[in-house]
C-alpha cells in the first residue's frame, strides 16, 4: 500500500463515524454574535419506539434464512437503522418529533442471501428499505410503511468484499456494503483507487454511491460515481438483474444509468463493476483568494471550458469564506484578511484546488495552465497550508454539526446544479430564500463540481434554532429553497431525491418523465415492496 492511499485510509477511517468534535469557546462567542442567543439543550429524551409489527411466520422464515443473530429485533438497533443523518433525522433522534423506525433488521450475507429475502418479503407483502451507511439526508432510507403492515431495514454491511480485479480493463467488482475507506484499502493492495471521496465517504458505501449518484470531491479528476459504473448486480422482486457487458454500447437506452440512482426503488444493489485507477503516489492541494462571488466563479467557469480544472476544484462565497476562516483556530484570521486586503482583495472567496497522480508529471501541465489563468484573474496565493487545511478538516463538518446541535443551533446543507447563465441568479435566489424563512441566518454557498456547461452550489445555512417548532422551521425554509430552485437548476446535483425532493421532480422530468419511472417500478416490482414512499412517492 503507498504511503498517499495509506494516509487517507488512516485520515478517513474512523470507527462509526468517528468522535465528536469540539466547539471552542470563541467559535461559539463568534456565532452568538451573527445569528443571536443559543439555547444548549440540557435535556436529550429518548425517541418513542414502537413494538415491531413482523409476523412470527415472516420472522421466522428470517432467521431460517440468514440466523437469529441477524434478524435484529431490539428497539435499540431499529433505531440505528430509523433514517439518515439530515437535521431532522437528527432531531428525531433527539426526542424531537417522531422517527420511522423499521419493525427490524435483517443482515444477509451475500447477494443470494439479499434476493431470498426480497422473495420473502414478496410473499408477505412486507416493504424491504436497503440500508448501507445511512447517510441519506433527503429521507431516502427513512421506513416509509406506505400500505404494508411492516417494513424492514435490510442492512447491507454483510456485503463487504472484494470480489474480483481485472487489471487488464481496470475494472474491480466490489460488493454493495463496503464502505469507502474500505474499499480503498481493498484496491490498494493491487495498486489501485476508486477516487471517489464525498463527505460521506467514512460511512457511506458502494452501494449507497450507486443508488443515490453520488459525486466525490474529485470528481472533475476521477468523474462522478455513474461515470465509474461499468456494470451493476440487483436483487429485485421479479429475480436477479445484471446490467452491464461492454464499455459502450448501442443497443437500446443504458439501463445501468436507470438502475444508477434508482434509490433502492428498482432493485437492491448487490454487486458494482467500476472503473478504477493506478493509486496516486502524490498530491498538491493550495489555497488562493479571489475578489467576489462573480468573478471567482468566472475563474472556475475558464478553468472548466479549457479542461484544466484541478482535480479538487472548490470555491467558496464571501459568506462561507468568512466563517472558514472565523471557525478555524489554526488560522491567524486578522492577518490573513489583512494580507489579501494589502493586495485589493475587498470580498474575499476562498479557492481550493487539489491534484493527486502517480507522479507530479501527472497534473503539472494541467497545474501550470491554471496558475496562468489565476494569474491573469488577479487571485491572491496563500499556499499550500491553506489547502492542506482543508483537506484535513473536510470530514470534520458532520461532528461540528452535533456540537452545534447540543448548543441549540439549527444547521442543515442543500445543493442544486444550473448552467453558468443562471448560476449567478440561482445562488442569490436561493440565499434570498433562505434568509425570508429564517431571519437573519448565516448562509454560506460553495461550488463543488464544476462542469463545461455549469456548476454545482452547495449551501450550509446555520442558525438560532427555534425551541418552540425545530421541525417546522427548517421544513419552511428547505420549502423556500427548493421553490426557488425549481424552474433555474437541479432539484439534487448529488443528494438524490429520497422523500424530500420528491414533489419537485415532477417539474424537472415533467410528467411524461414521472409515467415513465412508474411504469419501470411497476415492471419489477409490481407489489410496491421496494423503499416505499422514495423518488417518485407513494
Amino acid at each position: 500500500m503507498n504511503d498517499l492511499i495509506d494516509h487517507r485510509i488512516r485520515q478517513f477511517w474512523t470507527a462509526d463515524g468517528g468522535d465528536a468534535a469540539h466547539l471552542p469557546v470563541s467559535a461559539l462567542r463568534w456565532l452568538t454574535k451573527r445569528i443571536g442567543t443559543l439555547t444548549a439543550n440540557t435535556v436529550v429524551p429518548e425517541p418513542t419506539v414502537p413494538a415491531s409489527a413482523l409476523g412470527e411466520t415472516v420472522r421466522d422464515e428470517f432467521v431460517a434464512l440468514v440466523g437469529k443473530n441477524y434478524v435484529l429485533l431490539t428497539a435499540e438497533d431499529r433505531l440505528g437503522r430509523a433514517g439518515g443523518l439530515s437535521y431532522l433525522d437528527l432531531l428525531r433522534r433527539r426526542g424531537v418529533g417522531t422517527p420511522e423506525v423499521p419493525d427490524a433488521v435483517v443482515l444477509p450475507e451475500d447477494p443470494d442471501q439479499v434476493q431470498r429475502v426480497i422473495d420473502i418479503c414478496v410473499r408477505h407483502d412486507v416493504g424491504v428499505v436497503p440500508f448501507g451507511g445511512g447517510t441519506s439526508v433527503v429521507g431516502g432510507v427513512n421506513a416509509v410503511r406506505g400500505d404494508k403492515s411492516a417494513v424492514i431495514a435490510l442492512d447491507l454491511v454483510r456485503l463487504d468484499k472484494l470480489v474480483s480485479v481485472d487489471q487488464v480493463s481496470r475494472i474491480a467488482v466490489l460488493q454493495a456494503g463496503v464502505r469507502g475507506p474500505e474499499a480503498e484499502r481493498l484496491l490498494a493492495e493491487h495498486g489501485l483507487t476508486l477516487g471517489h471521496v464525498p463527505q460521506s465517504f467514512e460511512r457511506a458505501t458502494i452501494g449507497g454511491f450507486a443508488a443515490t449518484r453520488s459525486a466525490g470531491q474529485a470528481s472533475a479528476g476521477y468523474g462522478r460515481f455513474e461515470d465509474m459504473v461499468s456494470g451493476v448486480r440487483l436483487a429485485t422482486p421479479r429475480g436477479e438483474w445484471r446490467l452491464g457487458v461492454a464499455p459502450a454500447s448501442a443497443a437500446g437506452p443504458d439501463l445501468r444509468q436507470l438502475a444508477v440512482g434508482s434509490e433502492g426503488t428498482l432493485g437492491v444493489i448487490t454487486e458494482v463493476a467500476l472503473r478504477v485507477r493506478p493509486a496516486p503516489k502524490v498530491h498538491r492541494y493550495e489555497g488562493y483568494v479571489l475578489d467576489g462571488w462573480d468573478s471567482g466563479s468566472a475563474v472556475v467557469r475558464e478553468l472548466a471550458q479549457h479542461g484544466v480544472l484541478a482535480d479538487v476544484t472548490r470555491l467558496s462565497d464571501v459568506d462561507e469564506t468568512e466563517v472558514s476562516l472565523a471557525l478555524n483556530t489554526g488560522w491567524k484570521t486578522t492577518v490573513l484578511k489583512r494580507y489579501v486586503r494589502a493586495r485589493g482583495i475587498a470580498e474575499p472567496c476562498q479557492l481550493i484546488l487539489g491534484w493527486e497522480g502517480v507522479t507530479t508529471k501527472d497534473f503539472s501541465a494541467r497545474r501550470r495552465a491554471v496558475m496562468a489563468v489565476l494569474k491573469s484573474s488577479g487571485a491572491v496565493r496563500i499556499g499550500k497550508a491553506l489547502g492542506e487545511t482543508w483537506l484535513h478538516g473536510r470530514f470534520s463538518g458532520p461532528r461540528q454539526r452535533d456540537a452545534l446541535l447540543d448548543n441549540g443551533v439549527c444547521v442543515e446543507t442543500l445543493e442544486t446544479a444550473a448552467h453558468w447563465s443562471k448560476l449567478s441568479q440561482l445562488h442569490d435566489d436561493v440565499r434570498a430564500a433562505l434568509t425570508a424563512s429564517l431571519g437573519a441566518p448565516i448562509v454560506m454557498c460553495h461550488v463543488s463540481h464544476a462542469y463545461e456547461t455549469g456548476a454545482s452550489l452547495y449551501f450550509t445555512v446555520i442558525t438560532a434554532r427555534d425551541a418552540t417548532d425545530p421541525v417546522g422551521q427548517w421544513e419552511r425554509a428547505k420549502k423556500a429553497a427548493s421553490e426557488a430552485i425549481t424552474g433555474l437548476g437541479t432539484i439534487s446535483h448529488h443528494h438524490a431525491v429520497g422523500i424530500d425532493h420528491a414533489p419537485y421532480l415532477g417539474a424537472e422530468i415533467g410528467e411524461i418523465g414521472l409515467d415513465i419511472l412508474r411504469a419501470a417500478k411497476n415492471a419489477v416490482d409490481p407489489t410496491g415492496i421496494l423503499n416505499p414512499g422514495k423518488l417518485i412517492g407513494g
